[in-house]
Formats: C-alpha cells, structure tokens, sequence
C-alpha cells in the first residue's frame, strides 16, 4: 500500500489525467518505510541506441496515442524533443485526440488544477501547434489567474512558468476578476515559499526532491538574477547532500526512479554536467542509477524490485533526452524554440 501511494503522488506531481470534473485535494507527501535496495543492473552505457530502445518500448506499451498525462501528454513531448520529424505520424493523431478533447471540454480542462493546462501548453508547443488556438480555444487564459495557479501547490506556479517560457508566450489579460498573473508574480511566490532545508516542498514545509527538481527546471531561465541564482545554487546543495551512495534519492520513504529522471533534467536545464562531482556518488552518477532501473525491451520500474510500468518509462524517456540533447550541445529539453 505504501509503495501504491508513491506512486500516485508521483502521478500527482506531474497532473492528474482525469479534467473535465471537479478534483479533489493533492494530498500531503506520505512518509513511508525506506525501501531496502533489492538488485542492481549491469554495468549500462547511454546511448542512442538505449534512447531509440526506450522510445519504442514506450509506444509500445502507452499503446495507441490518447490526450491525458500518463501514456500520452509526456509520451508526445518526448517523441517531439527527440525527432518531431520521424514521429509526426503518432503526434498528428495525438494531436487530433487532443483537440476533440478540448471541443468535448469546452475549453475547460479542470476547474481548479491548471497544471492540466500548463502540461498541455507545453506539449503543444514541442509539437509545433499553437495553444492559443485549439479548436477555437485559448488555454493560455487560465495561466493569467494567478491565484488558481498557485492553488494546486508548487508546481502550479513552477510549471506554469515552463508553459510560458515554451514557447515565450506573453500573459493574456486575466478576466476572472482575480490577480493578474505575471512572470515575476510566479518567481517571487517559488523564492517566498523556498524550505530552509534549500529545496521546496509541494505544500510548503521541508524541501521534497522531485519538487525541488521541478522548481529548478522552472528558474533556470531566471538564473542570471542575483536572488535567483543564490536560491538555485542553495537547492543544488540541497539535492547533491540527499543524493544516496546509489547515486540515487530516496523520496517519500522510496528509492525511485523518478526523483533520479526529474534532477537530472534539472541539471541540464541549468547546463551542469551529469559528470558533476556534486552530483557522483561512489563513482556512480544520476544516469548511472537511472538505468539500473531499466528492464530491456520492458520500459523503466519506478522501484527495483517492481515491474516496469508506464510513468517511470515516459519520466525516464526524457530524462534520457535531456542527456542526449546536452551530450550534443542542442538547446535543453524545455528550451523549445531555441
């Protein structure tokens, strides 16, 4: 049970499928028992082969292309940063179930979770469409609701700031009768609510991996101001002292592979080796403890001893294109129009 609600915060973290209906509360992070390490791979070597591997393992296992977070949203921006050329057949039909899903909605995605458009805006965008008019609808409107945003916790406003900068997208006027949202707003309120540990946690409280990883993701592209900068470089502490002899993080009571995916595309996106000594541990980097994780032609587990499954497969996916994208000196995983 306790390993079925890390995993479902994990799902969480990175938006819920369900939209077009109320939702209810994140909860808070569970404290679980730390997971005894069971079995570690073969020596690996990353590759693209290995990353050609894991793109097919994961179509075949997503199955068909759908519009929703796992098995499809994250499926089609992984495609799209590897090679939008090679996959434009599956990401056409994606984007064809995206659309009849907006026209079904209305327009409306969640009533109260806009990670659900800031995860669409930002796949949109890799794909090449324009998310200010899908079918009709503008899903960059919800973003300009600066209080909806950061309702749903930190990585509202973290991955709100991602959607925006996809695409370098100005901030509609917000007619909800709430704040107007800018980009500062957004910072200010990640910089506000920083754990004195240096890392950030969901709903406050002490600094938790994966969110730390997201919020580093969303300030890269702010790192040239002082204050956040000194946050960044605090939170990189923060990650390189949790980093465990693995080379890996235990996050909510687990050791598993999604904390691993989500630092290492935070590095990249702050353009800091995987080689980083703050960051190799026992001699063994983050892409190191990442595939130990991968079971051949089967996709990535979430923990060693599990099978692998679709969340931790797609998390691994463009982990592992973050890495090829830095290894050939090609813009970061989220610098999409560069």
């Amino acid at each position: 049970m306790k390993i079925i609600i890390s995993m479902i915060i994990t799902f969480l973290m990175l938006f819920s499928l369900s939209a077009c209906s109320e939702n209810q509360e994140i909860p808070d992070s569970p404290e679980n028992n730390v997971q005894e390490e069971s079995s570690v791979s073969e020596e690996n070597e990353q590759d693209i082969s290995v990353l050609q591997m894991t793109a097919e393992t994961l179509l075949k296992i997503a199955g068909e292309p759908v519009y929703g977070s796992v098995g499809g949203d994250w499926t089609a921006f992984g495609l799209a940063r590897m090679d939008k050329e090679s996959n434009s057949e599956w990401l056409e039909t994606y984007y064809e179930k995206l659309e009849k899903y907006v026209a079904d909605c209305s327009g409306v995605l969640d009533n109260r979770k806009y990670t659900e458009y800031s995860r669409t805006i930002i796949v949109l965008t890799a794909i090449g469409k324009d998310p200010a008019n899908v079918g009709g609808y503008n899903l960059l409107i919800p973003l300009a609701d600066f209080e909806q945003t950061i309702f749903q916790g930190m990585n509202g406003p973290a991955y709100a700031l991602l959607a925006l900068d996809s695409g370098n997208y100005e901030i509609p006027e917000n007619t909800a009768g709430t704040t107007q949202a800018t980009r500062e707003l957004y910072i200010d309120y990640i910089l506000s609510k920083e754990s004195p540990n240096g890392g950030w946690g969901l709903a406050g409280g002490e600094g938790e991996i994966d969110i730390t990883a997201m919020v580093l993701q969303a300030l890269a592209k702010y790192r040239e101001r002082e204050e956040v900068s000194a946050a960044i470089d605090r939170a990189l502490i923060f990650l390189s002292e949790n980093q465990n002899d693995m080379g890996g993080y235990t996050a909510y009571g687990t050791d598993g592979s999604e904390s691993v995916s989500q630092v290492i595309v935070a590095l990249t996106e702050l353009g800091i080796s995987i080689d980083d000594e703050r960051f190799v541990k026992n001699g063994r980097t983050l892409e190191d403890r990442l595939l130990d994780f991968m079971v051949e032609g089967e996709g990535f587990r979430h923990l060693i001893e599990e099978e692998p499954n679709v969340i931790a497969t797609e998390q691994a996916f463009y982990a592992l294109i973050a890495l090829d994208r830095a290894e050939k000196g090609m813009p970061s995983l989220y610098s999409i129009l560069e």
